[in-house]
């Protein structure tokens, strides 16, 4: 069910620039390389199969490289997040995750300018939830993880913008002894800067 939502996601998803090419150019194509820094929450889940769901805090850092055109871009994406206090074992958990795949905007050269992007990566955890004597806790190894979503943006000028909203599902795969496998919620907004010429 979930790999076809995705599939679906994706089709819509590329299928967008060529509705798009009928929009005004209020402001030019951008191919340029963006640095973005973002303050990060996360949702999370402990123990398995259920919701002892807890939050993390962090940040995220990304960078966007076009490829031959302002529609698409090759992306690599940083978050590390941490929460404590977790459960009435008082855990502590730090997420690190470091994904990198392929980012579409199907309307470049609006000021409010949405986007979504498919990545894959790896992710590791540490803290006492997963190296102490906790039910969970195992060898804390560097897994896969996915990250599929999307965000907007709001453009300020040729190198500026703000990401008003960035949401993603980030799937882990840490182990637990039950099914190795979280599902996260991944909440970003922060700033965008972009550097070179913009193509004309």
């Amino acid at each position: 069910m979930k790999l076809s939502i995705t599939i679906s996601f994706l089709i819509a998803l590329i299928a967008a620039p060529a509705l798009a090419q009928t929009q005004p150019a209020a402001i030019a194509s951008q191919n340029q390389t963006e640095v973005a820094g973002e303050y990060t929450y996360a949702r999370s889940n402990a123990p398995p199969g259920g919701c002892g769901c807890f939050s993390l805090n962090g940040g995220s850092g990304s960078i966007a490289q076009p490829l031959g055109s302002a529609y698409y871009a090759f992306v690599f994406d940083t978050t590390v997040v941490h929460a404590s206090g977790i459960s009435s074992g008082n855990y502590d958990l730090t997420l690190s995750v470091f994904t990198a795949g392929f980012r579409i905007r199907p309307m470049p050269r609006a000021r409010w300018n949405p986007f979504g992007q498919l990545l894959v990566g790896a992710e590791h955890a540490s803290g006492s939830l997963v190296e102490g004597a906790t039910p969970a806790a195992t060898d804390p190894a560097i897994v896969f993880a996915m990250n599929v979503g999307g965000g907007l943006d709001r453009k300020f000028n040729g190198h500026w913008s703000l990401r008003v909203v960035e949401a993603d599902y980030l799937m882990t795969q840490s182990s637990n002894r039950v099914n190795d496998l979280q599902n996260n919620l991944r909440i970003s907004s922060g700033l965008i800067y972009r550097f070179g010429e913009r193509a004309r």
